[in-house]
């Protein structure tokens, strides 16, 4: 194929304008691990709690003696597990960190296993807590304490803090992840709502809107919706197993039909 004089001078700058693009193209910069994690800071109060997505970290700065709260939700047949990390001060004394989990009702939620309560010696770099829930069921008694589905408050604090440490600058992380436990922690019956935490606020309304405004404290929610509380792989087993009870009674008649007839001639 024949290039034309003019062919080859449109190719030349092109490529000479591509060039210095191609030269000032840089890789993107690689968010860190704080950047694509997940809130940077923590609440005072159960009213303030920071919101926290399971399976995402959240960080915060405070003081030693500070009481920080997170919040995330737990829907039923989860078993959520709370880890929480705190970076202590190059100089310090003991110091006896703990973390507790309560549920929507303020109800506090005892750890099946882990070092919820933990002491970091004299000058330890840090200190690793943990809890893990019992089983979240979509239905309980009025006087059990059962964990149900809802908003559920991370408080970590360090109790009898020594006066000397009062106000020193720590680091912590927390995040919660939850396993799906499903058909053997399955109930019959589900709650009506959530144990989500609201109040309800009357706000001046437009003269065509008579309806009344409510504000939610926690607006979070698992990825794919509160759990209706009916469905569960209990259902899957008892059709196969119906399944199978029937086959086998097929076959046994199958095996032992014409038993009791007498031979033909």
């Amino acid at each position: 194929m024949r290039i034309t004089r003019a062919g080859a001078g449109a190719l030349l700058a092109l490529g000479l304008a591509a060039g210095p693009a191609a030269a000032d193209t840089t890789p993107a910069a690689t968010p860190s691990a704080e950047d694509s994690g997940g809130p940077t800071e923590a609440g005072t109060s159960f009213r303030t709690a920071t919101e926290l997505e399971q399976g995402r970290p959240g960080t915060a700065g405070a003081s030693a003696g500070d009481y920080l709260y997170w919040s995330f939700p737990a829907d039923s047949g989860q078993r959520p597990t709370v880890k929480a990390t705190v970076e202590l001060p190059e100089s310090h004394a003991a110091q006896t960190w703990q973390i507790d989990v309560y549920d929507g009702l303020r109800r506090r939620q005892a750890c099946q296993y882990g070092a919820q309560t933990r002491t970091a010696a004299a000058g330890a770099a840090s200190v690793e807590l943990a809890c893990t829930l019992r089983t979240v069921r979509a239905w309980s008694e009025p006087w059990a304490n059962d964990p149900l589905p809802g908003t559920y408050y991370v408080r970590l604090t360090a109790p009898g803090l020594p006066t000397a440490d009062l106000g020193l600058p720590v680091r912590t992380e927390v995040r919660v992840d939850a396993k799906h436990i499903g058909g053997p922690a399955a109930v019959d019956g589900s709650l009506a709502e959530p144990l989500v935490p609201g109040v309800a606020v009357t706000a001046a309304q437009d003269a065509d809107d008579d309806s009344a405004s409510s504000a939610v404290l926690s607006a979070i929610e698992p990825e794919d919706g509160w759990a209706s509380g009916w469905w569960s792989d209990r259902w899957v087993w008892t059709a196969i197993g119906g399944a199978l009870a029937a086959l086998a009674g097929i076959g046994g008649y199958a095996l032992t039909r014409g038993a009791g007839r007498p031979p033909r001639a």
